[in-house]
């Protein structure tokens, strides 16, 4: 089995899978990642033919190189396996990811791995090529949160779902990504570490949550630069006021894109046969070595993930 895990997901675009207007709106928005929701953004009574309106939109939309996922219903549910079984035979062509909501355990994941398997074998797809996005939204879950994002090849990325997570362990506050009042510290810190550190672990991206005062782009920011500073690849958009945020936030800075590519270039430089063979080398006033390539490939990745261009170019110094 093999999975694109390192897609661009700086911008994720929740669209409610029971709105027509919105999935061919969201076709032409300028986001990595569009999922179509099956579970909270559509009501029980809709969710039946919400299934069709995401086959037919997959199958004759035009999404524009985008990430393409739909976001079933949890296991605890009597609707998921019927969501995945219609989504997938009707549009699994036309489909990049599943996404699995309020996983609490390992066994959740294989169950969806397993039935996916299934699907696959009998319509005579490609074993294996269509991911899994395993969303965190309660104590249990980021308990066991490094089993379950070992819990299958297929998975690409671990979610932080904060609104149910905050209810979860009883947070005192109404305002979903805000910090509660009264707490003199990040409240969402140890969290996000620790879904980061799975994540990281086993080869996997991790994707913040969404913020829901949508109007209120400098809270967005904000909320927003603290997961993309701990290495976050993106968070969720509810808005199309949020996306131009969102893909900016986890995106490098230009200056820090270029500079990266000449810790690349003369890293390669100086540990060639001629560039003298060496482990280490100046560039400036800033020693470069192993490990500074490795910092620079995360940076330069993520650059190369956002297209971002270089603005400047490698000289090897002058023997």
């Amino acid at each position: 089995m093999t999975t694109a895990r390192f897609r661009p997901r700086r911008s994720c675009l929740a669209v409610p899978g029971s709105n027509p207007r919105f999935l061919e709106k969201a076709q032409g928005l300028p986001v990595d990642q569009v999922f179509l929701d099956l579970e909270d953004a559509c009501a029980p009574l809709a969710k039946e033919s919400a299934r069709q309106a995401v086959v037919e939109a997959l199958n004759e939309g035009d999404w524009g190189g985008k990430t393409r996922v739909v976001r079933v219903n949890d296991w605890t549910t009597h609707w998921t396996y019927r969501d995945v079984i219609t989504v997938v035979e009707g549009a699994g062509a036309g489909l990049d990811c599943l996404m699995l909501p309020k996983v609490q355990d390992a066994q959740q994941v294989l169950a969806l791995d397993m039935l996916l398997t299934q699907i696959e074998k009998t319509m005579g797809f490609e074993v294996g090529r269509i991911g899994i996005e395993a969303q965190i939204e309660d104590a249990r879950g980021l308990v066991n949160v490094d089993a379950i994002a070992a819990a299958s090849p297929r998975l690409e990325t671990i979610v932080f779902g904060p609104a149910d997570f905050m209810a979860s362990i009883a947070m005192k506050t109404l305002v979903v990504g805000q910090q509660p009042p009264g707490y003199p510290a990040d409240a969402y810190h140890y969290v996000l570490m620790r879904i980061l550190m799975a994540a990281r672990a086993h080869g996997l991206q991790a994707v913040d949550g969404p913020y829901l005062q949508i109007r209120d782009t400098d809270g967005f920011r904000e909320v927003a630069g603290r997961s993309a500073a701990l290495g976050f690849d993106g968070k969720w958009v509810l808005h199309p006021g949020q996306i131009e945020a969102a893909n900016d936030i986890y995106s490098p800075g230009q200056e820090d894109y270029d500079r990266a590519e000449l810790i690349l270039d003369a890293y390669a430089h100086v540990t060639s046969r001629a560039g003298g063979a060496r482990g280490a080398a100046m560039l400036g006033d800033e020693m470069i070595d192993e490990a500074s390539r490795k910092m620079a490939l995360v940076i330069a990745g993520k650059g190369r993930a956002a297209g971002m261009r270089r603005t400047t170019s490698y000289e090897p110094p002058a023997d």
